[in-house]
This record gives C-alpha cells, sequence and structure tokens, in this order.
C-alpha cells in the first residue's frame, strides 16, 4: 500500500502546527514519509513531549534524602529503609475514558500498573481519582458505570488492592470526564530497573502480548480537544487484558533476577515509537528495528500502525546477549512473545525496516530534545470578588444537603467494587481516610491518599495548589504516618488559552511552595492538557497523590470514636465560607476567594499529630464541610451519636485549612491539651461522642436517619 501524500491537512491532522511541520522539515532535510510523520506526531504531541508544561515542571521540588529517583523515568522511587523502596506514579486516561468508559479505565490502571513493575517493583496498592459532569446529565450515569466497572474490572483480575482514592460530580466535566490512576509498588532499593539503553550492538527485546491496531494515535488523541466528532476517534482506545499483564508482570520479575535485562521500558503511550525513542536517548544511543519481526495479532499490518499502536500489555527490553536463552525461556514459560526486533546502534539514528523497505530514518535524539517547547502567553487569574453575604442554615438540614450530594455521600457502591484486600496486606480500606498497606513481612507500613479541591483551584490557582498538597499531608498525618513525597497529575484545559496557562503556572506555584514546606517532593508525575469540548474547558484539577511511612503499625491511629470520647479540633477556626462545599450544595453559589493555607501551621500540625499519636484513638482533618462534616463522618464509621458546641453556620461549615479533628478519653484529652501548650498549637473542645443522635447547636436527628441518606445517596443519584 502507497504512503499517503503528506498534506495541510494530513498534518493537521497529526496535531502538528505548520510551523512545528517546518521545524520537521529542517532537521532532517526533506518531506517525511508517512510513517516518519506519524514518529514526529507521537513524539512531539503534548501527551509525550510536555511542550507547553516543561517550562514550569522544571521549577517543581523533586530532590530530598528520601528520593532514590525523581521526575523522568517510568516511576518514582522513594526510599522507606530497610534497603525498600516504594516506586509511584498517576498518570491520566481521561479522553479514552469519556469515548468507551470500560476500556478507557481498565487500560488506566493497566497502564500505571506497567510503569510501577517496569521497574522492579511489585505492585501493592492502587487508587484513582475520578472527576464526572452533573449528576443529572444524560451521559454521568453511563461513565460513572462503565468507570468504576473498568478500574475494577482490570485491578480485581490482575490482583492489587485499590485502597483509596475520590469521587467528584461537576458540570464542568460534562463533556470531559477525567480518570486519574495511580500505582505503588515495592522493590529492593538496590534492584531499580531503569530505562536509559547502553551498550552498542545490543539486541532490543519486543516482550508480552501481540500487536494490533488498536490504540493507534491515541496518544495525539489524548493532546487535543474534543468536539462533534468524537465517535469517530472511539478505534483510538486500547484493549485492556488483565491476565495477560499479571503473567507478563511476573515473567518481568523472573526475567530481571536473570541478569538479562540491561534496560526495560513499558509500551504506553505512542507504544513501540515512544519506548523505543526514550531508551535511546537516555542512553545517548541510536536504535533500528525491524518491524516484520514485531509479533502481530492482525493481517497486513503497515509501518505506521506498528509504531503508533497502544497495544496493551507490552514491553522493550535492551538484552544481554550472553543471557538471551535464559530470558527467552522465562516469556515461553508464561506463554508471551519475546521477539527479538532491533538492536542499538553508535549512529544518533532512529531507523524502522519493513519488508526490505526503510520506512523512516531519522536522528533519534532531535526527536524527543528538539520536540518544540513553548513558553506560552498566560494570565495570572484575578483576585476573586468580595464574597457576597451567606445566610445562616438550620446545623442538620446543611448536614443533610452535603450528605445527600453525589459529592459528599458515601462512596460504598464505588470501592465495594473493587477488592480492597486481595495481598491480604490491606490495613485500612477505602472509605475511611488515607489508605494503609503493611509491608508484607515487616511491621512497617505504607499511607497512600489522593487529594484536590477543583472549585479552590480555579478561584485561586495558588491557594488551591497549596491546599491539594496541604490536604494530601492532613490525610497521611491523621493516621500517623510521616509524608514522604508525592506524584502529580496535573489536569487542564486548553494551554493556548492565555487564562488557562495562567491557572496552570498559578497552581503550580501553590504546589512547588507546599511540596517544599512541607518536605514531600514530586518523585513522578502527569500532565493532561486539552481537557475542553466545544470549548468549553473542565475546572483546573491539579491532583496529588501522596505516599506516607508508618515505621510501626502499632503506632498507626487507626480507633474509632465510642461512647464517652471527647471531640478535640487542632487548628485555627475563622469561619471561611468562600467557595465551601456548604456555599455549593445549599444555595448553589460558586462565590468567594479560596481559602488561605498556611503552610508553617500546616506542619507544626502535622507534626503535633504524629508526635502525640498515642493519646489518640481516632483522627481526621478536616476539609469539604469543615466542622459539621468531619465529626458526622467520624461518627457514623463508629456508629456512635455526637454532638458539637458550636452552632452558627461559619463554624460548623466553614473550611478553614490546617486543621484536624480528634477523639479521645478525657484523661488523654487532657494530656494532649498540656501538649498543645507546650508546642505552641490550638487545640480546644469542640464536643463529645454518645447516644444515638447527632446534635449541632440546637439541631438534631437520628444517626440511624443520617447515616441511611449518607449510604444511599450516591447509588440512588447514578443509578
Amino acid at each position: 500500500m502507497d504512503d499517503p501524500k503528506i498534506t495541510e491537512d494530513l498534518i493537521a491532522a497529526h496535531g502538528l502546527k505548520p510551523d512545528e511541520y517546518e521545524r520537521i522539515l529542517e532537521i532532517i532535510g526533506r518531506e517525511p514519509t508517512f510513517t516518519e510523520l506519524g514518529i514526529f506526531s507521537a513524539m512531539w504531541n503534548e501527551h509525550c513531549s510536555y511542550k507547553s508544561s516543561k517550562k514550569w515542571l522544571r521549577g517543581l521540588p523533586t530532590k530530598g534524602p528520601q528520593v532514590i529517583c525523581g521526575p523522568g523515568e517510568n516511576a518514582g522511587v522513594v526510599d522507606i529503609g530497610d534497603g525498600q523502596a516504594i516506586v509511584f506514579k498517576m498518570e491520566s486516561h481521561n479522553h479514552p475514558s469519556y469515548i468507551e468508559p470500560y476500556q478507557g479505565a481498565a487500560t488506566g490502571v493497566g497502564g500505571i500498573l506497567r510503569d510501577v513493575f517496569t521497574m522492579g517493583a511489585r505492585p501493592i496498592a492502587a487508587m484513582n481519582s475520578l472527576s464526572f459532569g452533573a449528576a443529572d446529565h444524560p451521559k454521568t450515569k453511563q461513565l460513572v458505570n462503565g468507570v468504576v466497572e473498568g478500574v475494577g474490572g482490570y485491578g480485581n483480575c490482575f490482583g492489587v488492592p485499590t485502597v483509596g482514592g475520590e469521587v467528584r460530580f461537576h458540570p464542568a466535566y460534562n463533556g470531559n470526564c477525567l480518570v486519574n490512576a495511580f500505582a505503588a509498588g515495592l522493590a529492593d532499593a538496590d534492584k531499580i530497573f531503569y530505562s536509559a539503553a547502553s551498550g552498542v550492538g545490543m539486541p532490543v527485546v519486543y516482550l508480552g502480548a501481540k500487536t494490533g491496531r488498536d490504540g493507534v494515535g491515541g496518544a495525539t488523541m489524548a493532546s487535543a480537544e474534543f468536539d462533534d466528532t468524537i465517535e469517530e476517534k472511539r478505534p483510538t482506545v486500547q484493549v485492556g487484558d488483565p491476565f495477560t499483564e499479571k503473567r507478563l508482570m511476573e515473567a518481568c520479575m523472573e526475567l530481571m533476577r536473570t541478569g538479562a535485562v540491561i534496560s526495560i521500558q513499558d509500551m504506553g503511550a505512542a507504544g513501540l515509537t515512544c519506548s523505543a525513542v526514550e531508551m535511546g536517548d537516555k542512553g545517548h544511543l541510536g536504535i533500528k528495528l525491524e518491524l516484520d519481526r514485531v509479533p502481530q495479532r492482525e493481517p497486513n499490518m503497515t509501518a505506521y500502525e506498528m509504531m503508533l499502536s497502544e497495544s496493551q500489555e507490552r514491553m522493550l527490553m535492551v538484552l544481554n546477549p550472553e543471557l538471551e536463552a535464559e530470558a527467552r525461556a522465562v516469556f515461553e514459560k508464561w506463554d508471551l512473545d519475546f521477539a527479538i526486533v532491533g538492536e542499538t546502534i553508535a549512529e544518533d539514528r532512529f531507523v524502522i525496516l519493513h519488508g526490505n523497505e526503510v520506512k523512516a530514518d531519522l536522528p533519534l535524539s532531535e526527536l524527543s530534545s528538539s520536540a518544540p517547547e513553548y513558553d506560552r502567553p498566560w494570565v495570572p487569574t484575578p483576585a476573586a470578588a468580595p464574597m457576597a453575604d451567606v445566610p445562616g442554615v438550620d446545623a442538620i438540614d446543611g448536614l443533610k444537603a452535603l450528605i445527600s450530594s453525589p459529592n459528599y455521600a458515601g462512596k460504598q457502591w464505588v470501592y465495594e467494587q473493587y477488592d480492597s484486600q486481595v495481598m491480604g496486606d490491606t490495613v485500612r480500606k477505602p472509605g475511611l481516610g488515607a489508605g494503609i498497606v503493611r509491608i508484607h513481612g515487616t511491621d512497617k507500613a505504607v499511607a497512600f491518599t489522593s487529594d484536590v479541591t477543583p472549585r479552590y483551584v480555579k478561584a485561586n490557582p495558588v491557594e488551591g495548589g497549596k491546599q491539594a498538597v496541604a490536604e494530601a499531608y492532613r490525610n497521611l498525618s491523621a493516621v500517623g504516618a510521616k509524608p514522604l513525597a508525592t506524584t502529580d497529575n496535573l489536569n487542564f484545559g486548553n494551554p493556548e488559552k492565555p487564562e488557562i496557562m495562567g491557572q496552570f503556572v498559578g497552581a503550580l506555584q501553590g504546589i512547588g511552595e507546599a511540596c517544599i514546606a512541607l518536605d514531600t517532593p514530586i518523585v513522578s508525575g502527569n500532565v493532561s492538557l486539552y481537557n475542553e469540548t466545544d470549548g468549553q474547558g473542565i475546572l483546573p484539577t491539579p491532583t496529588i497523590c501522596a505516599v506516607g511511612l508508618i515505621d510501626n503499625l502499632n503506632d498507626a491511629i487507626l480507633g474509632t470514636a465510642r461512647d464517652g470520647h471527647v471531640l478535640l479540633l487542632l487548628g485555627e477556626t475563622a469561619g471561611h465560607l468562600g467557595q465551601s462545599a456548604l456555599l455549593a450544595e445549599v444555595y448553589n453559589r460558586e462565590d468567594g476567594d479560596a481559602p488561605h493555607v498556611d503552610l508553617a501551621a500546616e506542619a507544626a500540625h502535622g507534626d503535633f499529630i504524629r508526635a502525640n499519636r498515642a493519646l489518640i484513638n481516632a483522627c481526621t482533618d478536616l476539609a469539604d464541610g469543615g466542622l459539621a462534616l468531619a465529626a458526622f463522618e467520624m461518627a457514623e464509621a463508629a456508629g456512635v451519636g455526637v454532638s458539637l458546641d458550636a452552632s452558627d453556620t461559619p463554624t460548623l461549615f466553614g473550611e478553614d485549612q490546617g486543621r484536624y479533628l480528634i477523639a479521645c478519653s478525657f484523661d488523654k484529652a487532657e494530656a494532649l491539651m498540656i501538649a498543645a501548650g507546650q508546642a505552641g498549637v490550638t487545640l480546644q473542645t469542640v464536643g463529645k461522642f454518645g447516644g444515638t443522635d447527632v446534635s449541632f447547636g440546637g439541631s438534631s436527628a437520628p444517626l440511624a436517619e443520617l447515616t441511611e441518606i449518607f449510604r444511599s445517596s450516591f447509588y440512588t443519584a447514578i443509578h
């Protein structure tokens, strides 16, 4: 089949601007072949090249004594002592999940798991952060059901526990849902595998499942806005097979023990193209591939299709040729393809052969290092206008409005579809705050959380960025974990709009400041731009996942409130209602500024919780819904009534930051008060647990009635 003629329309269909195509002509000194155009399109799209975000990502803090490997590899790596490391990352699969919810979400989980075990780490935990349109939008129910089924279907079959996450609804996501998938794995700190190729003339080996036409052009599609041609993009969504991936992981783990692996890279976005180019570029080598040797599951595949296919469950590695027989035997044992498809070369070339024809011959380093880098125009987000008065609300009516919303109702329907107990080391399952997984065979545990409040980021990107990091820090501290590091998933609209780029720049400023102040460097991450449909962008959603260490599980804060427990509030309350959950759910308003984040106070309060965890039975941070929602959730989890002394709306529902709610016995409360005085932090009694009612000020309702609302509202909203 002859290659199509390179036209302006074809160039545009590949997501390349005219000036970018001119740069390609300058680099190679001729018109590209169709396959070469596809390769440049894959390597230079936003999803792979980060061309709009590189400038700002460089300013993020990525180093620390706990960091073994920061951004630039398949995943980040942090030291947890005793010669062990946690490998983790979060990535988006937004566009595919909107087009094909089940497979989009499933392959998002599969891709992030490969990022982890590619580095030699066995996955021990997964999370997901999901953002959908309004619950009553005609497409939302289909998306929620499909995405949740896809996440569970892949993770459960693969055999990794899903231990946490978040689900939100907002009309801004009506045409563009967000599916952010996180995975973490355990490895020996001295046995991490990297992707940089080394050695000339070394075999390049294809591993795993066969290549098909699914996902061709997926990375380019993920770097474009949606419009009314969305249904035509369905073929660019990959199809996943978790059972093949499970075998691939076991084969890779066994292979790594043989010493045969020089470098290894999973085939994710842009498939064979991106994996080969990244391996060569990091190792300052060229790569030659012979596509006739690539295992194919469909007939008559072209070079273009093979190079851009995003078929799942595939890896690429550089092999020690002396151990080829041992390596091949491992993959034959696991009934997976093992094919030598090329070699490393000294020249800086990316050479693609198919049917004895040269389909591509490009300077390899230019594909990566010469990718466009833009300093896009941006404008700061204007300061929020002063907020109009918020009428007072009956406290129980306000609470009912929150817990009957799918945003704040219990998410049991979601996480009960996920296996959170597989592998037998999950200490704390979803729905109770940060997830906790024991490090098998030890007394140590690792805690995981995922957080962002998009309405804060839209109102004030700097404070919203800070708040996402701070809330993740609080969620880890609330279970007694020492926060170690973070990964981010930066979901924004069209960066070519200065106001959207301004949101991105502001959020990164806030994230960077918070990560420095709270000693939680960013070790991996993902940028997802162009999350727009017909010109309508999503809320800026820079998701932060954080990982924390519990040195001994006996020190974890895992209890629940009991009858007679005192309720203590750590931190200052001013009653900030701007951009609050109460404002949105009761008054249908989104005005005012985001709450201010005092990073010094955040650090001091986290230190106080961890230092005094022996005195604390149960603990939660205060976030959406403020004191009222936090107190109710503690009571609901424990099955015991609660009463709060406060009755005014700002105190009950304000969302001031840096605060924790503590449940403990009276004598421990006295000891905590003394410790707070010595530490110079604000701690006060705000209520007590007991009885069967929830009483806020002069208003009350039976806990059983509120629990029924809390536990049924999410299911009702999306069915």
